[in-house]
């Protein structure tokens, strides 16, 4: 790509989501019908509503976030550095504040934006919906209410790669793979993160692929406009 884009003013992302409860027998009576209305095209007959639950971490109505992993670089044009930076915790709504904190306090600019794969048909829309759920106020970057296309400021690597073909999937492991760049799913994979929380109780092994995920965003975004990888030495994680 040819234009020219700021890297400073970009906030790269990704989240991590699981089924809000462990087990669907946790859910009331009225949210385990509306689970098994919400997946019925998806479940179709070959599964269970129980038996489909461990994907409800998929929808935000159903799930929860427990780790968004952030990158921003702090230094661009000589000496490049990167610094990444997680928010996770059992409790949703405290990690969700904090996020929003730091996106009304250094990422509310006209000119800054989001950026993440697959962002604009997930990451986006969950963390505003999830938001919402607890009655926090978006920040401007989420809050996409009466706003034109071209108002909104978001990234998407996967939209980026699909150059106008609307029916083009590319995951970000494939796309990693097929640019170069080192690949982030050398742990787990997001089908996992939940067996990892809830049966191994294991949020740390969670931030630290989160966090992979997000340096490999950076890493896409850097690759589609040409510029040289990263090396771990210009990456900081605060």
């Amino acid at each position: 790509m040819t234009t020219k884009i700021d890297f400073k003013k970009i906030l790269f992302l990704d989240i991590e989501t699981v089924p809000e409860v462990e087990n669907y027998q946790d859910l009331t009576e009225i949210k385990q019908e509306l689970f098994s209305l919400k997946t019925q095209y998806q479940r179709k007959e070959e599964f269970t509503p129980e038996e489909f639950y461990n994907r409800a971490g998929i929808w935000a109505e159903f799930g929860k976030i427990i780790c968004i992993s952030v990158g921003f670089f702090s230094s661009f044009e000589k000496e490049r550095v990167f610094r990444v930076k997680s928010f996770y915790s059992d409790d949703e709504y405290s990690l969700l504040v904090e996020f929003n904190d730091l996106l009304n306090s250094h990422f509310d600019k006209a000119n800054n934006l989001l950026c993440a794969h697959n962002g604009k048909e997930f990451d986006f829309p969950y963390i505003a919906r999830r938001m919402i759920i607890h009655r926090i106020d978006l920040p401007k970057s989420l809050n996409l209410f009466g706003k034109k296309p071209w108002e909104i400021p978001h990234l998407d690597t996967m939209e980026l790669w699909k150059f106008g073909d609307f029916k083009h999937y590319t995951s970000l492991k494939l796309m990693t793979h097929i640019l170069g760049v080192p690949s982030p799913k050398d742990d787990i994979d997001g089908s996992q993160v939940a067996g990892v929380y809830y049966k191994e109780k294991n949020l740390e092994r969670i931030v630290t692929y989160c966090e992979k995920d997000t340096i490999a965003v950076a890493q896409l975004l850097l690759r589609l406009y040409n510029n040289d990888l990263l090396v771990a030495e210009e990456v900081v994680r605060v």
